[in-house]
């Protein structure tokens, strides 16, 4: 497998975290330092683990994990998507909506990733050493997470207080593109 497949899969995998950091970005005020540091080191470390635990998992496992994979991430993006929207119409508080911290960075962190579980299945059945190809992973995700939390908090007044509703849509939007796509 060459660099430039490797470096496609990381981008297009890093896709999901980088529109939930948008959100990130537009919904925690004040920003913070640790804000951006514990998002996208988590989403940089669960892309980069999940492809290992995948290729380790290999052939024992493939049926079974490809026959829901889809189905658990849809699940976690949907009731992470669907509480944020609820959570679009109470009253402001600060750090109430903060989703780099708890089992809401944990479901964020799972369900962005489970696709890179399916990417360490594939390499391991095509035999592809997974050390390299899960380093690029993780530091794209972890990048492109950096990137989508200062966009988001520049850009998150254009859409005023309700962009977290926009994103809650999102990350079911995002659901269900996985669902379809392992489904249809």
């Amino acid at each position: 497998m060459n660099h430039i497949t490797i470096i496609g899969i990381a981008v297009s995998l890093a896709m999901d975290a980088f529109a939930v950091s948008l959100v990130a970005g537009a919904t925690i005020k004040p920003i913070t330092f640790r804000h951006v540091f514990r998002l996208a080191w988590h989403f940089g470390l669960f892309q980069f683990m999940m492809p290992v635990i995948g290729w380790a998992a290999g052939n024992t496992v493939i049926d079974y994990l490809e026959a829901y994979d889809h189905w658990i991430a849809f699940i976690l993006l949907t009731l992470i998507g669907g509480k944020m929207i609820w959570e679009s119409f109470q009253p402001v508080k600060p750090f109430t909506r903060d989703i780099t911290r708890g089992w809401s960075l944990i479901g964020l962190s799972i369900a962005t990733s489970i696709d890179a579980l399916a990417i360490g299945l594939s390499l391991s059945a095509i035999q592809v050493k997974i050390w390299y190809p899960s380093v690029v992973i993780g530091s794209v995700a972890l990048l492109f997470s950096v990137a989508g939390v200062y966009i988001g908090q520049r850009t998150g007044h254009l859409l005023g207080k309700r962009f977290e509703m926009v994103g809650g849509l999102i990350l079911i939007g995002i659901g269900l593109r996985i669902l379809i796509s392992h489904v249809g």
